[in-house]
């Protein structure tokens, strides 16, 4: 009982690694955003929406979510990484950011 007790653990332990490993990072490829489930897009929307809310109040969870999806989605994002899209969302942005 102990040893399959001891499995079970091991086993749910290393799903959740993996689970942990499948978030959305800004090295990975634009291409991969219209294949992310939604649970990590909205993971990292939260991220990038807590990093740059200081920048601007306008810069949210919602608006990095939108234009995430109208950036990646439309046209070819080819070798683009996520940084680049985010870069480009907060450049979007630029007119309620204070000067």
């Amino acid at each position: 009982m102990i040893r399959y007790l001891t499995l079970v653990l091991l086993f749910s332990s290393n799903l959740l690694g993996a689970a942990q490993a499948a978030r959305l990072t800004m090295d990975d490829k634009a291409a991969l955003w219209p294949r992310a489930p939604m649970q990590d897009k909205i993971d990292f929307t939260n991220r990038m929406g807590k990093a740059f809310s200081a920048l601007s109040p306008d810069l949210t969870a919602p608006y990095f979510m939108r234009c995430l999806e109208e950036t990646a989605n439309i046209g070819n994002p080819g070798a683009l990484r996520l940084e680049e899209l985010v870069k480009a969302c907060v450049s979007l942005n630029k007119d309620s950011v204070p000067e």
